[in-house]
């Protein structure tokens, strides 16, 4: 005899419908039932050792499988310890449902242990909070990953009492919001849209992460082709295209030394076209590039302008790929940029950002990328080596390379990787990340030897806080507070039950990798270099 659907049962699977098959988290008393249900209903539930981390973990797999991420915590401590990676969620626009235990409402009336309002702390940095009720559970699990994934998408928090996860709700027919279709502009706005692109004759786009998902990409592209338009890309659409194409001018936001020529570019187009651009990836510098007093600017976005860093000519708050549709329909192709501008540009990128590095972080990088397949994924922690990465790391597909960019939390590399190799158990796996942040994390090197992910961790040893022990000297200020000793990171790995090699050299780093490429558990590189490496570099 079949067991009744308890509300726990509705909500997991109405996430699995969503295609979730991974959970992450710490389960406390609270969450019990809930992990039970994820687990009967086909979602692996995963034990992390911290709850951010875990988060992050389940990040990497949705970059995979496009589904919902799910976070689970307890009450108290455990949800608290999610709060970073659901505020990074709710910036890096990633679908993330958060499941949080608490006690029932009568309960806490008379109950303090670890009792606080979960929702009070996660409303600001989420879509949406609910508290989970038995009699409308299918309903809160519908809302909650409609919200989730609506465009921009973000997290959404349930908050899910103890007796109510337990109780059997009376049986009905799910309710499910039907996907909305894609709209495109029309009218006047769409009619001189059409004539700018056909008059220009120095455009550019800037391509941002709402072209991600779906057949964006392939619209983008025909686009783009037609009229002969090049591109920059923010750091989280690198791949959108291949950045092997001649259009491509390559990913911005952070470093001064690709930024100043982009921007360049930028301000001397006669169109501006901001496709899909989320401007929260984008430093002070990208604030009014253009001038639309004085330029064409077209800004295509799912939602409306309420971040006032660029405004436009012309504003589409519509599905881009399918404004793009609209705006090339009858449209013909022309030369464009005939001053050879675009050309100069992508060799000022080449020059600025050299592989011929004898050694240090751009030589770390640039051999890394020659040894890793074609196909390897890649995640970014935040830091110094995170700028270089992202300028010198060539993209073939979207999401190859997974960062923390709205936020730039510290800390999300290794567990990002994780999630990646288990949601592409057959693509190669390698994480870059500076000491600082690998020693935030080490915990979660048992979370990869339990789960046998053969991930390659490689790690940039430079004993100090990089990026801002270079901007207390940019800034003549006294070294403080960035400075640590230098750690057997080697030594860790193999602690944790992986390989662990410490490296110097191109030739080094070279045999380590590919030792590493077919190992059956996972590898901790420490690549060492001067504490000033960066040092004109980024």
């Amino acid at each position: 005899m079949q067991e009744p659907m308890r509300a726990a049962d509705l909500l997991a699977r109405r996430l699995y419908e969503a295609g979730c098959r991974f959970a992450f988290g710490m389960p406390g008393g609270e969450v019990l039932t809930l992990v039970d249900a994820l687990e009967r209903a086909g979602i692996r539930f995963i034990l992390a050792k911290h709850e951010n981390a875990a988060g992050f973990m389940a990040e990497g797999v949705h970059h995979r499988d496009g589904a919902p991420a799910i976070l689970v915590a307890t009450l108290g401590p455990g949800a608290m310890n999610g709060v970073n990676v659901v505020a990074n969620a709710l910036q890096d626009r990633v679908p993330m449902i958060v499941l949080t235990g608490c006690v029932d409402a009568d309960e806490a009336q008379t109950y303090t242990h670890q009792v606080m309002d979960h929702q009070a702390v996660f409303a600001p940095i989420t879509k949406a909070s609910y508290r989970l009720t038995a009699a409308s559970a299918d309903i809160i699990a519908d809302r909650a990953v409609t919200t989730a994934t609506d465009p921009r998408p973000g997290p959404v928090h349930i908050d899910v009492p103890i007796g109510v996860a337990d109780a059997i709700p009376h049986a009905r027919a799910p309710r499910r919001r039907a996907a909305a279709s894609p709209v495109a502009p029309a009218g006047a706005d769409l009619a001189w849209a059409r004539a700018w692109l056909s008059e220009s004759e120095r455009p550019i786009a800037i391509v941002g992460l709402d072209m991600l998902d779906g057949e964006a990409a392939t619209v983008l592209r025909a686009f783009l082709e037609l009229f002969s338009i090049p591109f920059i890309t923010t750091y989280k659409a690198k791949g959108v295209l291949p950045e092997d194409h001649p259009l491509c001018l390559g990913g911005a936001g952070l470093s001064p030394l690709a930024d100043g020529p982009l921007r360049g570019l930028v301000k001397s187009a006669d169109l501006v076209l901001c496709i899909g651009y989320d401007p929260i990836e984008m430093r002070p510098g990208w604030r009014e590039v253009w001038d639309p007093e004085t330029q064409r600017v077209i800004d295509i976005a799912p939602v409306a302008n309420d971040h006032y860093m660029h405004q436009s000519s012309l504003a589409f708050v519509a599905d881009p790929a399918a404004t793009l549709e609209a705006m090339a329909e009858g449209g013909r192709g022309r030369a464009t940029w005939t001053d050879g501008r675009p050309e100069e540009v992508q060799a000022a990128l080449a020059a600025a950002f050299p592989t011929d590095e004898h050694w240090g972080p751009a030589a770390v990088i640039a051999e890394a990328r020659a040894v890793m397949p074609p196909e390897t994924l890649a995640t970014a922690d935040s830091g110094a080596h995170r700028i270089l990465l992202s300028q010198m790391w060539t993209c073939s597909e979207p999401r190859a390379l997974v960062q923390s960019s709205g936020l730039c939390t510290m800390g999300c590399a290794l567990p990002l990787a994780i999630g990646l190799k288990l949601a592409a158990p057959e693509r190669p796996v390698i994480s870059f990340a500076g000491d600082a942040g690998m020693l935030m994390v080490a915990g979660e090197l048992a979370t990869a030897a339990e789960l046998r992910t053969p991930v390659i961790f490689l790690t940039f040893v430079d004993a100090s806080l990089a990026l801002i022990e270079k901007k207390q000297r940019e800034r003549q200020m006294v070294n403080r507070g960035v400075d640590f000793e230098r750690h057997d990171f080697a030594a860790i790995g193999r602690a944790f039950g992986g390989a662990g090699v410490s490296v110097r050299s191109r030739a080094e780093l070279r045999a380590a990798l590919e030792a590493a490429l077919t190992a059956e558990t996972f590898t901790v590189i420490a690549a060492e270099i001067d504490r000033a490496a960066y040092d004109g570099r980024i």
